[in-house]
């Protein structure tokens, strides 16, 4: 284990003014914090924060970054806390610190919740510092280094999770050497046999190489020799993990693969880079499609590269990369290659905290985590941080020039809620290089998009399954859950107003107002979506309001009765009344039936915008219809002569007024229920099937409910166009031979 001497001066042959002091104190703490607690190992558990302190030291971080990671596991693990690490160690590492804390007494309900709030509260930590995702990675890279001593119950899940967030977060920071020794570790224990495999493979081909690749490092430090180009040439083979996802991605055998030995070039100018580039394209052929530049137009973890692949001097394929030294320690080392907290570069506070001089990288990440921890439940949360944080990129161009990185398989649809959340919510169509495409088209490299834009648009909720970047995902879910909160914001005032008016008082969304902390509601929308959706009765609002209210509905069951004889109308005997009225008030208003339909809320059927379900016995174009509120789940649409709405008689708020309005151009089957009485006899169920197939009606369900010697009676749930379609399906049915009685059913 290191001393705590030693541990001083690795930090001081990279920063001969460390301060030694707050080393000390932070290695002492933590060591006498964790006193004899042990790890899985056996080995003293403080020799893990030390570890994880020596990976920070190779790094080249600074003191303050090495005491975080000395202490990173005090406040969860022993009885240390934040108010204490506050006053030894000052405020901003105590913050670090209980960054990296783990929330242990959540009360969540899955594994999966868990690991997603604590993703969210880890993300959101570095956000603020990124030194906080620095002392994570060294931190999950040594427990990765000794999973071997976990319970073997635990290693998979450990493994993945390293694959699934800790890895590509390593790369997305451009942390590449951190990536690939925890993909090459969660390689070995998710799937050991391929690992194996692979390692093997690649060993063999190493010792059959080892010639070749010396020849090609000579050819071509010869030619920079020649050019006058002072190059470092370094080869390198592909890692297990690189070699097995491409072998997969593709569909690959090992042999096939032309790219297991790649070429690194190193200079010291970005002039050299391209020099050495005129030098290698003028000497040897490139092979088309295998360009890239990644210094002309560096990527969001601020890589900068040009890649190429050539034809070399014995006839084989040969990658290059060619960069500076300094674009090579950013490659490497990423964020932590950046003198954000070394003297010298940009201001710093008291604890060597940097106030300037943001990566593109991290500040990309800032942003992006700002808008991904805004208002997903944990789950969304721990999908969407996948899909924005943890794939390659493509890169697309507006039509201003602006540069636009997104994940491959990325949509028009993606890049419009790149540019802008309006711009994706308004978007219509696209064009891709000057021409419309649809929105479902894969943007590629270099495409510059033209988002097409109405304000009529709202988004459809089918998006949500389209598109691949959390920050769509999230937008498009929010606004289909504005859209439907407004639906049933509308259908609350609907309710409202005609059960104030039912009692003879004024309804207006201002009364609402004094009354909210009454209805435990936030604000007068939520008021109202809530009696759209059945959570609120219009009854408590009414009390909330008149607190001298009486609901007569609830009084004597003799008043009631009293009530119904002396003349209420039925809703079901109207033409589209909302809600049981009394005759007189009926009559005193004379209201005509178009009058009182202008109001209905329109349906279109189980694909439009309100959350709607059709009874067991349907309803089709052309009935009169009745929505009943069901709390919670929408409306239930049932024919107006149904026998299933006398359960509902004594709750007239839950009566919904509606309409049919069916879209021509998009024409939908609806459901409808049919009673058959056929005759017992062979082939009779084929000939009344074959009916219904000529007459272009879907048999949904069929069931048999009473047969005889003689008769067969069976119950058809069909899909129709319309009324006219089903009764002149009945019509047929009814003409056919084997068939003694066909009618609706109706409840």
């Amino acid at each position: 284990m290191m001393r705590q001497y030693e541990l001083v001066e690795r930090v001081q042959r990279y920063k001969p003014d460390v301060n030694e002091a707050l080393l000390n104190r932070a290695y002492v703490y933590a060591m006498q914090k964790h006193g004899h607690q042990r790890r899985a190992s056996g080995d003293p558990y403080f020799s893990h924060p030390l570890e994880v302190a020596a990976i920070l030291t190779d790094m080249r971080l600074d003191e303050s970054t090495i005491a975080v990671a000395l202490l990173h596991d005090t406040i969860e693990d022993t009885t240390a806390t934040r108010a204490e690490i506050d006053e030894l160690f000052g405020p901003d590492i105590g913050k670090l610190v209980e960054g990296l804390t783990k929330l242990k007494k959540l009360d969540l309900v899955s594994k999966k919740a868990e690991q997603a709030e604590n993703l969210r509260k880890l993300l959101l930590a570095i956000s603020e510092d990124v030194r906080v995702l620095l002392v994570k990675l060294a931190d999950r890279l040594h427990n990765m280094r000794t999973l071997h001593h976990v319970p073997e119950n635990k290693r998979l899940r450990i493994a993945e999770e390293t694959m699934e967030i800790y890895a590509p977060l390593a790369g997305r920071m451009g942390m590449q050497e951190m990536r690939e020794e925890l993909e090459d570790l969660g390689f070995r224990y998710i799937n050991p046999e391929a690992y194996r495999t692979v390692t093997e493979r690649l060993a063999g081909v190493f010792e059959q190489n080892k010639g070749v690749v010396g020849d090609i490092e000579r050819s071509l430090g010869g030619l920079f020799e020649k050019h006058g180009i002072k190059a470092e040439v370094k080869s390198r083979q592909k890692k297990p993990w690189s070699v097995f996802r491409k072998m997969e991605a593709k569909a690959l055998s090992f042999e096939q693969l032309s790219d297991i030995f790649g070429f690194r070039v190193l200079v010291d100018t970005v002039d050299d880079c391209y020099r050495a580039l005129g030098a290698i394209h003028t000497t040897w052929s490139m092979v088309p499609g295998r360009f890239k530049d990644y210094i002309s137009t560096p990527k969001q973890n601020d890589y900068r590269s040009i890649h190429t692949t050539i034809v070399g001097p014995s006839r084989q394929r040969i990658e290059l990369q060619i960069r500076t030294t300094e674009m090579n320690d950013i490659a490497e080392y990423g964020v932590a290659a950046h003198a954000l907290y070394k003297d010298g570069v940009g201001k710093a506070n008291g604890a060597g905290h940097a106030l300037s001089n943001e990566t593109n990288a991290y500040a990309w990440l800032r942003r992006t985590i700002e808008q991904l921890s805004d208002g997903d439940n944990p789950e969304d949360f721990l999908e969407n941080t996948r899909l924005e944080l943890f794939q390659d990129q493509v890169f697309c161009f507006t039509p201003k020039g602006m540069l636009i990185a997104l994940p491959r398989g990325a949509i028009p649809i993606d890049f419009a809620y790149a540019v802008h959340t309006d711009v994706g919510d308004s978007c219509v169509g696209a064009k891709i290089n000057g021409r419309i495409m649809p929105l479902m088209t894969e943007l590629k490299n270099g495409d510059e998009v033209e988002i097409i834009r109405s304000k009529a648009q709202v988004p459809p909720a089918a998006w949500e399954s389209m598109v691949v970047t959390g920050k769509a995902r999230g937008a498009i879910r929010r606004a289909t859950k504005n859209a439907i909160r407004k639906q049933f914001s509308g259908l609350g005032v609907r309710i409202l107003e005609r059960s104030f008016e039912r009692a003879g008082k004024s309804f207006s969304r201002e009364s609402l107002k004094p009354v909210l902390h009454r209805l435990a509601r936030k604000d007068i929308d939520d008021v109202l979506a809530s009696v759209g959706r059945g959570e609120l009765a219009s009854s408590d609002v009414m009390r909330a309001v008149y607190p001298d209210f009486k609901d007569e509905r609830v009084t004597q069951p003799l008043q009631q009765k009293a009530q119904r004889e002396e003349g209420w109308f039925n809703l079901r005997n109207a033409a589209g009344m909302l809600f049981k009225l009394p005759t007189r008030a009926r009559r005193s208003k004379d209201r005509t039936d178009h009058e009182v339909r202008d109001g209905a809320v329109p349906i279109r059927g189980v694909g439009g915008d309100l959350p709607v379900r059709f009874a067991d016995e349907g309803a089709v174009p052309g009935d009169r219809i009745v929505g009943i509120l069901q709390p919670g789940s929408g409306i239930t649409i049932y024919p107006i002569q149904s026998p299933s709405l006398q359960a509902f008689d004594d709750q007239p708020e839950r009566w919904i007024d509606v309409r049919w309005d069916i879209d021509e151009t998009n024409k939908e089957r609806f459901p409808a229920r049919v009673s058959v009485t056929a005759i017992n006899a062979p082939g009779s169920l084929a000939e009344i099937a074959q009916v219904i197939a000529v007459n272009d009606a879907n048999i949904h369900s069929l069931s048999m409910i009473r047969t005889a010697p003689d008769f067969t009676e069976m119950l058809v749930d069909l899909e129709v166009w319309d009324l006219k379609h089903l009764n002149r399906l009945l019509t047929q049915l009814k003409n056919n031979t084997s068939v003694s009685d066909a009618r609706r059913v109706n409840g």
